[in-house]
């Protein structure tokens, strides 16, 4: 089956958040924990939760939550660093409620302390949050480069990886858009691009793919995304990433600039496409 979907609202609940994956013909949806510019979450509505679970009951729907863009778990404040400290581990105890739903951040940015500080500092987050019984698999995102990210070489995230101590807890999701802006050319080189991130990371920790097109040139390191078939990246390329053996089976999320019609049109043309 191919995994297929977007990212959604789920400002008037989850019930509502599933309806619209439905009407678009999606069956991956991704989510927001709470306002992506600020701090704050809405209590937990349980009976939406439970509602939720009995719409996707019938109609499956993977999942994955994205951590809010203040969160910063390498930043030089360690007010900064200790609101991430605060927020993701509020945002796990909630995904509790959604079994299998995985959580996606941005490891950070540095702020000129230097990569390796910045490693340090997002490994000792992690360490802080992850507990035994939790369920929720974390995963770091690949990132485009852009000012002092930290991400942008899949060498950067195994060295993230090897410092937490429940690491089988930790996976990866692949941004299309942001390795393309770092500089990995998966448009002539995806295949050596796969055995490169297998031999650093392994294959077994992507877990999930943002799925966007790009409006700049390989290594940029801009992170300006695109809707499918009209960056940089291209319609084929795209087609090659949804086909390829080792990914094909994966959940896809769009991050393209869209409305929820948008978004339906890109899942139409994308399942066009796909092969298997």
């Amino acid at each position: 089956m191919f995994l297929i979907g977007c990212h959604l609202s789920n400002a008037k609940g989850y019930l509502a958040m599933a309806k619209d994956a439905q009407t678009i013909g999606a069956n991956t949806a991704q989510f927001f924990t709470r306002n992506p510019r600020g701090g704050r979450a809405k209590p937990l509505d349980l009976e939406d939760i439970t509602a939720f679970h009995a719409f996707t009951e019938t109609y499956p729907l993977h999942l994955l939550a994205h951590a809010p863009y203040t969160l910063n778990a390498c930043a030089a404040d360690p007010n900064l660093r200790q609101f991430a400290v605060n927020t993701m581990s509020d945002d796990l105890a909630r995904l509790e409620y959604f079994p299998g739903c995985c959580y996606n951040f941005h490891p950070g940015s540095h702020v000129k302390q230097g990569v390796e500080q910045g490693i340090i500092y997002i490994a000792n987050l992690l360490n802080e949050v992850l507990i035994p019984e939790q369920h929720t698999v974390i995963l770091l995102e690949t990132m485009a480069g852009k000012g002092t990210e930290v991400g942008r070489q899949f060498e950067e995230l195994r060295a993230i990886i090897d410092r937490v101590t429940y690491s089988d807890r930790i996976g990866i999701c692949l941004d299309t858009c942001h390795v393309w802006d770092s500089g990995y050319d998966i448009v002539h080189q995806l295949d050596a691009i796969l055995d490169e991130l297998n031999q650093i990371i392994g294959l077994s920790r992507l877990k999930a793919i943002h799925l966007n097109d790009s409006l700049n040139p390989c290594g940029s390191r801009k992170d300006r995304h695109a809707k499918i078939g009209t960056g940089e990246i291209g319609l084929n390329a795209i087609a090659a990433v949804i086909n390829h053996p080792k990914l094909c089976t994966l959940p896809f999320y769009l991050e393209t600039p869209n409305d929820l019609d948008g978004y339906g049109k890109e899942i139409q043309l994308l399942r066009s496409l796909y092969q298997k």
